[in-house]
């Protein structure tokens, strides 16, 4: 545990933690300490109290002293000078034709540092503006770019509720608001009525969001069929969040009947559908199950995402290693040998008896066999072959008659290869033809 206070700079700004030491300090009194930025007088919003030490953070640094009336009459000048500097920064701007909304200026307690505050669309080249403001200044200066939210804070204002500003008031930090939070609200989606003075969604949108949520949870949605104290049935045509009242339309044949019931009172028999389908009546034992354990749908996805979940790479694995060893999927249990036999003699079979279809329709006419079939490949490419050496033969006599110096003796030594050529292949053809009518 380590002892701290409380300190705050500006109206509404963060707090910082400090050790006040052995002063006699007090919720109210402002003090002289040394920050980042340099020595700054700050009020103590938070008297001192001991807090956990993963709460700080390090290093704590001390109190420097409590602020007298000199320091006080310094802040006073600091802010009189701040006015004149926001002038003289302006002209700058205006001279330079820079794209930037200046905010406010602020020195710092010991006027070591001038800070400028502005914001912009986009980034702003001021290496030129800064120049200037030394050379007039005489000290360091310091741009800062902000948004609007934080130009708002700092300006401060009145909302459209009449009162002084959240952000400039009591918000220390900005927290996110979402459109959501007006619907949860049943506030109007008009952006110039759920909008602020900065243009961005109202904060006061986040201070009631947890108690619509839990008074929302407490009601039925409209439209939902509902069972009144009555024992009569309803369609809910209104809501009320803050005093848990639902008005409820009741049709007795042709008279209709709106009355207001207390939320308490009443029980959900059907939600209404999305797409603004009539929502479907269902009992009051069905209806407790459905709002404590969700629908049947629901509750199949659910059990269908848990088992897939659950289903690891292993497990296929084991699937895949089953149906290698020759497991059937129904009973886990492995074909026998036997039954795998006749499974490929039925394929043969099969087989066979579609070729002898195939041999029908063609007129009875068998398919030669494999030997007879490679003999008569080869005799058709030795066959090919001789063609293209008598075309060879023809060009060479050709271009010989022709006087392109052709050789006659060559050209008999490539007619007898030729012949014996093809009469190599025809023995070759006969000797196939010979087995083949051995075999058959």
């Amino acid at each position: 545990m380590v002892k701290i206070i409380g300190v705050r700079f500006r109206n509404a700004g963060k707090v910082y933690y400090f050790d006040p030491k052995e002063m006699d300090l007090k919720r109210g009194d402002r003090v002289i300490v040394e920050t980042s930025r340099g020595v700054e007088c700050g009020k103590i919003v938070l008297s001192p109290r001991e807090i956990e030490d993963d709460k700080v953070v390090s290093p704590l640094r001390p109190v420097i002293r409590i602020a007298s009336e000199e320091d006080l009459e310094r802040e006073r000048v600091n802010i009189e000078k701040e006015k004149e500097a926001y002038r003289i920064c302006r002209q700058k701007i205006r001279e330079h034709n820079l794209d930037m909304k200046l905010v406010m200026a602020e020195y710092t307690f010991d006027n070591k540092k001038v800070l400028f505050y502005f914001t912009a669309d986009g980034r702003v080249d001021f290496r030129e503006l800064v120049k200037d403001l030394a050379s007039v200044f005489k000290t360091r200066i310091e741009l800062r770019q902000i948004g609007v939210r934080d130009e708002t804070k700092l300006l401060g204002g009145i909302g459209i509720c009449g009162r002084p500003l959240c952000c400039a008031s009591y918000l220390s930090d900005f927290a996110p608001v979402s459109i959501k939070m007006a619907k949860e609200q049943n506030l109007s989606l008009n952006p110039t009525k759920i909008s602020g003075v900065c243009g961005r969604l109202m904060c006061c949108l986040k201070n009631e969001e947890e108690t619509y949520e839990y008074l929302n949870k407490k009601l039925p949605g409209l439209g939902d069929l509902v069972e009144t104290p009555d024992g009569q049935s309803g369609e809910v045509q209104a809501v009320n969040v803050l005093r848990q009242k639902v008005r409820v339309l009741i049709e007795n044949g042709d008279d209709k009947e709106i009355a207001d019931y207390a939320a308490e009172d009443i029980v959900v028999i059907a939600k209404k559908k999305k797409g603004g389908k009539q929502p479907v009546k269902e009992s009051k034992e069905t209806a407790e199950q459905t709002e404590t354990t969700g629908t049947k749908e629901n509750r199949d996805q659910k059990e269908n995402r848990s088992q897939r979940e659950d289903r690891k790479p292993s497990d296929q694995k084991d699937r895949r290693d089953k149906k290698d060893a020759g497991e059937s999927r129904e009973g886990g249990q492995k074909r026998p040998e036997g039954e795998a036999r006749r499974r490929r003699n039925r394929g043969s079979r099969r087989h066979e008896n579609a070729e002898g279809e195939s041999r029908e329709m063609n007129g009875g006419e068998q398919k030669p066999d494999a030997q007879t079939r490679e003999g008569r490949n080869g005799f058709r490419r030795r066959e090919g072959r001789a063609q293209t050496d008598d075309a060879r033969e023809n060009n060479e006599n050709k271009n010989s008659e022709s006087g392109n110096g052709g050789n006659p003796e060559k050209t008999g030594r490539r007619r007898n290869r030729r012949n014996r050529r093809r009469n190599r292949g025809s023995g070759a053809e006969q000797k196939g033809r010979s087995d083949t009518e051995q075999q058959n």
